[in-house]
């Protein structure tokens, strides 16, 4: 039953639904990135490198086997190197991506935390925090005018 009280105070929160929200916007982010390193990024590149497709890259192990009629007998074995490349721009793409996101994100809130900023809506408990500190201030300025006195 303690189970169920904390399922339904988690899912009250919105955590549940922001972190789907989250899980969405990944997934779909996943896909539009995946389009532009394969087809945006990755063509430049196999044109600089002479029309070599980096998916097609392998480093073969072992050569399928024929038998006399030419039916495979064993399977080619190989390292596609050529797809950790992919998928090492994929992870640099995002990662950018994310970094330049998360920075436009902290600049906006830095502006709305800042309560001498009138250009953008502080928040009510900023607000607050910053009067409090302001009277903070001044207590603490006057108690320390009274103690030289």
């Amino acid at each position: 039953m303690k189970l169920i009280q904390e399922f339904k105070e988690f899912a009250i929160k919105g955590n549940m639904i922001d972190m789907a929200v989250g899980i969405i916007i990944g997934a779909s982010f996943n896909k539009v990135i995946d389009v532009l390193v394969k087809q945006v990024f990755m063509p430049p590149l196999s044109l600089l490198s002479d029309g070599i497709h980096f998916q097609d890259k392998v480093w073969v192990l072992r050569e399928a086997v024929n038998d006399a009629t030419g039916v495979v007998v064993a399977e080619r074995i190989s390292i596609g190197y050529g797809a950790l490349i992919e998928a090492f721009l994929d992870f640099i793409i995002i990662g950018f991506t994310v970094f330049i996101v998360v920075k436009f994100m902290n600049r906006l809130r830095n502006k709305s935390q800042d309560p001498k900023n009138k250009t953008v809506v502080t928040p009510k408990d900023i607000q607050l925090l910053a009067g409090i500190t302001d009277l903070l201030e001044e207590q603490n300025a006057m108690l320390k005018g009274k103690m030289k006195s």
